[in-house]
């Protein structure tokens, strides 16, 4: 939760009680106690009055006012029923949210992901985004490729850092070779998905296609190498598909196509 949220969240609460009188400084010392908590700074004085002008404008237009009692100001919401934890999405904020749980929707069907078919329509309701019943989305996914039963495990992998053992049997060998990986990266080229990450019996990074991994991956108590030499954003660049020679410098390839093809090309 970002500080700026911790701060509106304590004003919320204290401009909704009616049974106390709120002075700027009981608001600010409230919103302070709770970045305290979370180990973050105090804010001063004019941070708070900045807040309170944010908060009455666009796009929340929280209805503060400003009351006085024996010469003393005091804040509340002119509305008691007004709370800025129950304010709609303004519009632009709802086509993001759209937006995020159609990519979201990719994961549909993957192994240990089944929570996102839950969690879209409880995301839709509480927002009030209105279900959409007819896809306007097509991503190249196939969800009965062999392998794709690994990708939650690695996806977590990744995630919190875990080495893994694992066999692997490419299509040049008839042999699994038992590999140890420091997982990095999932990537997906041409309807299947591959593994990047770091073998220390290797020199740079290994490839493993899912779809070649036999039996369970097994956890590694080890101390994980952490990527500090590859930009995934831009590994993929100078390369068609997901092998990237070791050693091997840039070439510049010149095609040839007819005038008719020229266009489409333009376009790839």
């Amino acid at each position: 939760m970002s500080k700026t949220l911790i701060r509106y969240l304590a004003y919320d609460r204290c401009l909704q009680n009616r049974g106390f009188k709120y002075a700027w400084q009981d608001l600010q010392k409230a919103a302070n106690q709770d970045l305290e908590d979370r180990d973050f700074e105090p804010i001063k004085k004019t941070q708070f009055f900045e807040d309170i002008k944010d908060l009455k404008s666009t796009p929340y237009l929280a209805p503060i006012e400003t009351y006085k009692e024996g010469g003393q100001s005091y804040y509340r919401y002119s509305d008691p029923k007004y709370s800025f934890r129950k304010q709609d999405l303004t519009e632009a904020e709802a086509e993001q949210v759209r937006s995020a749980l159609l990519v979201l929707s990719r994961f549909k069907g993957m192994p240990q992901f089944e929570w996102v078919q839950e969690l879209i329509p409880k995301v839709e309701q509480t927002f009030k985004l209105g279900a959409q019943n007819d896809e306007i989305i097509g991503f190249e996914q196939n969800v009965d490729l062999k392998g794709l039963n690994y990708f939650g495990e690695l996806f977590n992998a990744i995630l919190h850092q875990k080495v893994l053992k694992l066999k692997y049997k490419s299509f040049k060998s008839d042999q699994s070779i038992e590999h140890i990986i420091h997982p990095y990266y999932l990537k997906q080229y041409n309807s299947r998905w591959f593994l990047f990450g770091k073998n220390p019996e290797y020199e740079g990074i290994t490839n493993l296609a899912l779809d070649r991994i036999e039996d369970e991956i097994l956890p590694v108590a080890q101390k994980f190498i952490e990527n500090t030499k590859i930009d995934f954003g831009e590994y993929f660049e100078d390369i068609i598909g997901v092998t990237k020679p070791v050693g091997m410098s840039v070439e510049k390839v010149k095609l040839r196509f007819s005038p008719a093809q020229a266009p489409y090309i333009h376009t790839k």
